[in-house]
């Protein structure tokens, strides 16, 4: 039995690659482990290493839909899961007969045709292949990690006026988490756990040269040398993965052939977005 189509780990390696995730063994073990064994994926590292971006790959690989839920501060249950087309119930209250009953009325507006699905529910309903990201949980309030355990835990949503909505065909759920604060115990005990760092100098290098194949090796090295640079100085905000591909983007669109202190100079608001972070990189590595 395959898991979401993928067949063991070698399977969801090259599946993410193919769509143009280079996982590395550990990560691509997860991916599997939990599609296999249908348990929630949580992703917790640094902001900008690649979370998000594995589950949408995930999606690619598996040919499967996309449903996102973006966590904020104030998330409700109204925005992530569902709530009640309140106006249009009130025009079928207006427009029933005067001799209807009300709990013919009332079964009828608290129907599936007056549902507004929102993405938790979005995932639950659907029949065909999914992945459900829920993105950077430790933004939300603790509350929403409650609402989400009924969900990790059964795949089921129970709507006080339905019932009980199980899964027909159960989602792939990813969580991603930049760890800006602790989770719940009880959200962890229902998920697989991966944690993803900063790549290694020379995953980096072949992300980039994957991603901007036309950017020359040694110039592609003494970028992901000067990125790691960057990282290791205390900033607001250091350059994520993304980041260092708009570099050498950047460096292939502007003809650069060497990266020196000018072209440095120059080019380092595509990786760094704070102006103290620039003035101390620049000091660091020596660029004024």
């Amino acid at each position: 039995m395959t898991a979401h189509g993928l067949t063991g780990v070698a399977d969801a390696q090259s599946r993410l690659r193919d769509v143009g995730y280079l996982p590395d063994h550990e990560t691509a073990t997860a991916v599997y482990l939990a599609a296999a064994l249908q348990r929630p994926l949580l992703l917790e590292g640094p902001a900008g290493v690649g979370k998000t971006e594995l589950a949408k790959s995930l999606a690619a690989a598996t040919g499967s839909e996309l449903i996102r839920l973006q966590c904020y501060e104030g998330l409700d249950e109204a925005r992530a899961l569902y709530e009640w087309n309140y106006r249009k119930q009130l025009l079928r209250i207006q427009a029933a007969p005067d001799d209807r009953a009300w709990e013919e009325t009332h079964d009828d507006i608290f129907s599936t045709d007056f549902l507004l699905e929102r993405p938790l529910l979005a995932a639950i309903r659907r029949e065909t292949p999914t992945v459900l990201l829920v993105d950077e949980i430790d933004k939300a309030d603790v509350e929403l990690e409650g609402l989400l355990l009924e969900i990790l835990a059964e795949f089921q949503v129970t709507i006080p006026e339905l019932g009980t909505v199980r899964a027909v065909s159960r989602p792939h759920v990813v969580l991603t988490s930049n760890a800006t604060r602790e989770l719940t115990e009880a959200l962890k005990r229902r998920c697989l756990y991966q944690y993803l760092d900063y790549p290694s100098p020379e995953r980096e290098l072949e992300i980039v040269l994957s991603r901007v194949p036309e950017l020359p090796q040694h110039l592609a090295e003494t970028m992901v040398r000067t990125v790691r640079a960057l990282r290791a100085l205390e900033l607001k905000k250091v350059p994520s993965i993304s980041e260092s591909i708009d570099w050498a983007r950047t460096l292939v669109l502007l003809g650069v052939e060497t990266l020196d202190e000018a072209t440095v100079s120059q080019t380092l608001g595509v990786v760094l977005k704070h102006a103290s972070d620039q003035a101390k990189a620049s000091a660091s590595l020596n660029l004024n």
